[in-house]
């Protein structure tokens, strides 16, 4: 348990907290330009394009449950706008290396 404790120790140190700290910050951030980006501009945008309701709902057997398929698509164009920056940022930092 002592040996844990000074690794522990020996991490805070480091300045690693201050570093991932600074991380989750920064990407908490970016994560809410990027959910106002796909709510505001791509969701309008494919709603124009295709021409239905991306923001739409599906009533589920004449109950009041509905699945909400438009939230659903704008998570997953989140993810994938996310995933290719994570993907850009690594590689830029592999390649300085």
């Amino acid at each position: 348990m002592k040996k844990f404790l000074e690794e522990f120790k020996a991490f805070i140190s480091k300045g690693n907290v201050l570093d991932m700290a600074v991380g989750v910050i920064i990407g908490g951030a970016f994560g809410s330009v990027v959910s106002g980006l796909t709510d505001n501009i791509i969701q309008p945008l494919l709603n124009c394009i295709g021409g239905a309701e991306v923001q739409g709902k599906i009533r589920l057997f004449g109950t009041e449950n509905y699945l909400d398929y438009g939230a659903f698509i704008s998570a997953v164009i989140n993810f994938l706008i996310m995933a290719l920056v994570v993907f850009l940022i690594v590689k830029s930092v592999n390649r300085i290396s």
